[in-house]
């Protein structure tokens, strides 16, 4: 009458567990890809029409927030002469 009682709850665990595992695994693969994807545009440099200047990508550094206004002014600086 009890046969099998035991196994059934072991079943039950392992079952939850293997089905928390691809949950969160998925959900993690899906958050790095779209995190990844994000990333690349926010570090992408418009070259499409001509070559940049270095003071263009000086500025745009600088209008993105990469660099500070402290390095910005020293940057511009070694650049002028």
């Amino acid at each position: 009458m009890w046969h099998g009682h035991g196994f059934w709850w072991d079943g039950m665990i392992f079952g939850g567990l293997v089905m928390l595992l691809f949950w969160g695994g998925l959900i993690a693969l899906i958050f790095w890809g779209v995190r990844s994807l994000m990333s690349r545009d926010v570090h992408r440099v418009d070259t499409s029409a001509r070559s940049l200047s270095a003071r263009e990508i000086l500025d745009q550094r600088y209008a993105r927030g990469e660099i500070n206004r402290d390095e910005y002014e020293t940057i511009k600086e070694d650049l002028a002469g």
